[in-house]
C-alpha cells in the first residue's frame, strides 16, 4: 500500500524526507499547525539545529526558531530505506 504523499522534499542534508496525509492528519491535532506545512518544509531545508535522538538512530529531531511565535518548530523525522518520513511536528519553548 502506497500511502498518500503531502509533499516531498530534500533537507539541509540532501536526503529525501516526505510528510505523509496519515502523517499530517496527526500532527493537525496541535491546533497551531493546521497551516503550517510551509514552516514544515522551511525547517527541513534550513533547520536552526539537527540532533538525533539517542533512543533510535534512525530518528532525529529538527528545530528552527520562529520570530512571530517566539518558539521553535519542533519536527521528528524517522529515516527508513534511504527516505525520511515525518512523525510528527509541534512548536515547543526549547531544544530538548
Amino acid at each position: 500500500m502506497v500511502k498518500l504523499r503531502i509533499f516531498e522534499i530534500k533537507d539541509k542534508t540532501g536526503r529525501i524526507i516526505y510528510l505523509t496525509k496519515e502523517r499530517w492528519v496527526h500532527i493537525q491535532k496541535h491546533p497551531e499547525m493546521s497551516d503550517q506545512t510551509g514552516q514544515i518544509k522551511e525547517t527541513l531545508r534550513y533547520p536552526d539545529k539537527i540532533m538525533p535522538f539517542s533512543y533510535d538512530a534512525a530518528v532525529s529531531f529538527y528545530y528552527r526558531y520562529c520570530k512571530e511565535k517566539k518558539q521553535y518548530l519542533f519536527i521528528s523525522v524517522k529515516y527508513l530505506n534511504g527516505e525520511g518520513f515525518v512523525i510528527t511536528s509541534f512548536y515547543t519553548d526549547k531544544i530538548k
